[in-house]
Protein backbone atom coordinates (compact mmCIF):
# COMPACT_ATOMS: atom_id res chain seq x y z
CA UNK A 1 0.00 0.00 0.00
CA UNK A 2 1.51 3.18 -0.90
CA UNK A 3 0.27 6.74 -0.97
CA UNK A 4 -1.04 6.51 -4.88
CA UNK A 5 -2.01 3.12 -4.45
CA UNK A 6 -4.08 3.38 -0.82
CA UNK A 7 -6.73 0.23 -1.05
CA UNK A 8 -3.57 -2.05 -2.83
CA UNK A 9 -3.62 -5.71 -1.55
CA UNK A 10 -6.93 -5.75 -0.28
CA UNK A 11 -9.29 -8.80 -0.46
CA UNK A 12 -11.52 -6.76 -2.83
CA UNK A 13 -8.13 -5.87 -5.50
CA UNK A 14 -7.04 -9.38 -5.29
CA UNK A 15 -10.29 -10.55 -5.77
CA UNK A 16 -11.00 -8.60 -8.78
CA UNK A 17 -7.58 -9.44 -10.21
CA UNK A 18 -8.42 -12.87 -9.65
CA UNK A 19 -12.00 -13.03 -11.47
CA UNK A 20 -11.05 -10.74 -14.45
CA UNK A 21 -8.26 -12.92 -15.20
CA UNK A 22 -10.71 -16.09 -15.24
CA UNK A 23 -12.98 -14.05 -17.41
CA UNK A 24 -10.13 -13.20 -19.92
CA UNK A 25 -11.46 -15.49 -22.39
CA UNK A 26 -15.18 -14.47 -22.23
CA UNK A 27 -14.62 -10.88 -21.95
CA UNK A 28 -11.75 -8.21 -21.69
CA UNK A 29 -11.61 -5.90 -18.63
CA UNK A 30 -12.72 -2.93 -20.98
CA UNK A 31 -15.91 -4.87 -21.56
CA UNK A 32 -16.31 -5.24 -17.89
CA UNK A 33 -15.98 -1.78 -16.85
CA UNK A 34 -18.42 -0.88 -20.05
CA UNK A 35 -20.93 -3.30 -18.69
CA UNK A 36 -20.87 -1.73 -15.41
CA UNK A 37 -21.19 1.50 -16.35
CA UNK A 38 -17.78 3.35 -16.01
CA UNK A 39 -17.77 6.19 -18.30
CA UNK A 40 -13.76 5.93 -18.42
CA UNK A 41 -12.90 2.18 -18.66
CA UNK A 42 -9.71 3.18 -17.24
CA UNK A 43 -11.60 3.06 -13.86
CA UNK A 44 -11.56 -0.13 -13.48
CA UNK A 45 -8.11 -1.21 -13.80
CA UNK A 46 -7.29 1.95 -10.91
CA UNK A 47 -9.53 0.07 -8.76
CA UNK A 48 -8.00 -3.01 -9.56
CA UNK A 49 -4.57 -1.60 -9.01
CA UNK A 50 -5.71 -0.16 -5.65
CA UNK A 51 -5.55 3.50 -6.71
CA UNK A 52 -9.18 3.80 -6.04
CA UNK A 53 -12.44 2.20 -4.64
CA UNK A 54 -15.20 0.77 -5.73
CA UNK A 55 -17.88 3.12 -5.49
CA UNK A 56 -20.81 1.21 -3.59
CA UNK A 57 -23.48 2.27 -6.74
CA UNK A 58 -21.03 0.37 -8.99
CA UNK A 59 -21.26 -2.77 -6.77
CA UNK A 60 -25.00 -4.36 -8.32
CA UNK A 61 -23.78 -3.58 -11.74
CA UNK A 62 -20.46 -4.84 -11.48
CA UNK A 63 -21.24 -7.99 -9.42
CA UNK A 64 -23.59 -8.65 -13.00
CA UNK A 65 -20.46 -8.08 -15.31
CA UNK A 66 -18.37 -10.40 -13.48
CA UNK A 67 -20.79 -12.96 -12.58
CA UNK A 68 -20.26 -13.29 -8.87
CA UNK A 69 -22.27 -12.87 -5.62
CA UNK A 70 -23.25 -9.20 -5.23
CA UNK A 71 -23.46 -9.42 -1.20
CA UNK A 72 -20.29 -11.05 -1.57
CA UNK A 73 -18.89 -7.93 -3.58
CA UNK A 74 -20.38 -5.75 -1.30
CA UNK A 75 -18.81 -7.19 1.83
CA UNK A 76 -15.33 -6.54 -0.24
CA UNK A 77 -16.26 -3.08 -1.15
CA UNK A 78 -17.26 -1.98 2.45
CA UNK A 79 -14.01 -3.59 3.78
CA UNK A 80 -11.75 -1.43 1.29
CA UNK A 81 -14.04 1.63 2.37
CA UNK A 82 -14.44 1.39 6.24
CA UNK A 83 -12.48 -1.64 7.46
CA UNK A 84 -12.97 -5.42 7.62
CA UNK A 85 -14.25 -5.11 11.19
CA UNK A 86 -16.87 -2.30 10.35
CA UNK A 87 -17.92 -3.97 7.44
CA UNK A 88 -18.38 -7.11 9.31
CA UNK A 89 -20.37 -4.79 11.63
CA UNK A 90 -22.63 -3.97 9.92
CA UNK A 91 -23.51 -7.22 8.28
CA UNK A 92 -24.31 -9.07 11.22
CA UNK A 93 -26.38 -5.74 12.09
CA UNK A 94 -28.16 -6.70 8.70
CA UNK A 95 -28.41 -10.00 8.86
CA UNK A 96 -26.87 -12.60 6.43
CA UNK A 97 -25.63 -12.16 3.45
CA UNK A 98 -28.11 -14.06 1.22
CA UNK A 99 -26.46 -15.42 -1.73
CA UNK A 100 -28.48 -15.32 -5.73
CA UNK A 101 -29.81 -18.71 -5.23
CA UNK A 102 -31.04 -18.04 -1.82
CA UNK A 103 -32.67 -14.67 -2.86
CA UNK A 104 -34.51 -16.70 -5.14
CA UNK A 105 -36.33 -18.95 -2.76
CA UNK A 106 -36.85 -15.81 -0.68
CA UNK A 107 -38.68 -14.34 -3.92
CA UNK A 108 -40.84 -17.81 -4.35
CA UNK A 109 -42.00 -17.21 -0.92
CA UNK A 110 -42.95 -14.07 -1.02
CA UNK A 111 -45.04 -14.57 -4.06
CA UNK A 112 -46.33 -17.75 -3.17
CA UNK A 113 -47.30 -15.92 0.07
CA UNK A 114 -48.67 -12.45 -1.72
CA UNK A 115 -46.27 -11.04 0.37
CA UNK A 116 -47.65 -11.34 3.94
CA UNK A 117 -44.82 -12.43 5.49
CA UNK A 118 -45.60 -15.96 6.94
CA UNK A 119 -43.58 -17.37 9.95
CA UNK A 120 -42.29 -20.78 9.22
CA UNK A 121 -44.14 -23.43 10.90
CA UNK A 122 -43.18 -27.25 11.39
CA UNK A 123 -45.13 -28.34 8.11
CA UNK A 124 -43.33 -25.75 6.06
CA UNK A 125 -40.25 -26.27 7.54
CA UNK A 126 -41.32 -30.36 6.95
CA UNK A 127 -42.06 -29.14 3.02
CA UNK A 128 -38.69 -27.68 2.85
CA UNK A 129 -36.23 -30.52 4.22
CA UNK A 130 -38.01 -33.16 2.10
CA UNK A 131 -37.16 -31.48 -1.32
CA UNK A 132 -33.68 -32.45 0.18
CA UNK A 133 -34.53 -35.96 1.31
CA UNK A 134 -34.54 -34.73 4.78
Amino acid sequence: MTAARPFAGTRLTRFLAKRILELKSKKTQAEIATETGFVNPNMLAMIKGGSSRLPLDRVSALAKALDVDPARLLLLALEQMIGSTEAQAIVSILSTAVTRNEMAWIEAVREASDRSDPPLTRRGRAAIFSIWGK
